[in-house]
């Protein structure tokens, strides 16, 4: 079987995609959000709104437009850009429904806007392991825009209106349901950015835009302990060396053996929070000749020894 790096990566970041409220606005409105610690995923369902991000001109959402919101700085969901925003926080605790029961959170937090119901808006986030967190949305632009007249888009209705199908109902299983359909709109949101590839910015999810690039990840992700040299990743890529170093450098903004370095230490780090693998063992599993060359190498991305950073990231007790 073929090895997907994107799927590798998604597992390895432990990435967990939960719709968490409901917006429906009309009429004039604005809504500003502050600070974000947490990747957000927005969909509209119906309607049409405007999205105004630093830095970048304002995007118009249309249904089945779902945007990923990486960047830190403050947003604004509107029904036109001239409209002076309400912030976020003032709305607390003024939505209505329950969130009652245990599993995942259901999207039943409802806020409401302006007046009647111009547009839907799911709103979400994506949990990340902390310890991955950092190299995951290092790849990400601070808003990948997935539209509804791209190529995952009829997936992605799909999707939403299974969404708001199990919201609206029910049934059995309804967040279970909701938990796995809110993956799905994730994977489907970032494959639309893949496809496109303008914005993301230099490291792993660019490589996975190009296709020469994706076939050295999955040869890579299948057998990361093979001796790799620049040779080998070029003869997979089906490129001379010197272009293949060039367009590998353009894409992921370091180098070949410097990107195989850090997939390593990913996987070590993982191995060490919850494996007792030893460290000569691990190190000779990734293809490093010696402990003490898989250690300097941990250490050259990590900034700590690997028995260090087992200690660190010990659970106390």
């Amino acid at each position: 079987m073929t090895v997907d790096p994107l799927s590798d990566v998604l597992a390895l970041v432990r990435a967990r995609c939960e719709i968490t409220g409901v917006l429906r606005a009309g009429g004039r409105w604005a809504l500003r959000s502050g600070p974000r610690t947490q990747v957000k995923l927005d969909a509209v369902t119906h309607g049409t709104c405007w999205l105004l991000a630093p830095g970048r001109p304002p995007l118009r959402l249309v249904a089945g437009d779902a945007v990923v919101l990486n960047g830190a700085g403050p947003l604004v969901l509107c029904s036109h850009p001239e409209v002076p925003p309400v912030e976020e926080s003032a709305l607390a605790g003024a939505g209505t429904g329950s969130t009652a029961g245990s599993g995942p959170a259901p999207p039943e937090v409802f806020h409401r806007l302006g007046s009647g119901e111009d547009v839907t808006i799911l709103g979400g986030h994506v949990d990340l392991d902390p310890a991955a967190a950092a190299w995951f949305t290092g790849a990400l632009p601070d808003v990948l825009y997935a539209g509804a007249s791209g190529t995952e888009a009829e997936r992605m209705r799909l999707l939403l209106e299974g969404i708001v199908e199990e919201t609206a109902g029910d049934r059995p299983g309804a967040a279970f349901a909701r938990h796995q359909h809110a993956q799905l709109l994730l994977l489907h949101a970032l494959r639309a950015g893949l496809r496109d590839g303008t914005e993301l910015r230099p490291g792993w999810l660019r490589l996975l835009a190009d296709e020469r690039m994706r076939r050295v990840l999955g040869a890579v992700h299948a057998d990361p302990g093979r001796p790799w040299g620049l040779r080998e990743l070029a003869a997979v890529a089906g490129m001379s060396r010197s272009h293949f170093a060039q367009r590998f450098r353009e894409l992921a903004g370091q180098t070949p053996l410097a990107h195989l370095s850090h997939w390593r230490v990913r996987l070590a780090e993982q191995a060490l929070r919850e494996s007792d693998t030893t460290v000569a063992a691990l190190g000779a599993r990734l293809g490093y000749a010696s402990e003490s060359s898989f250690s300097h190498a941990f250490r050259r991305v990590a900034g700590m020894s690997p028995s260090q950073y087992r200690r660190t990231a010990a659970p106390a007790g």
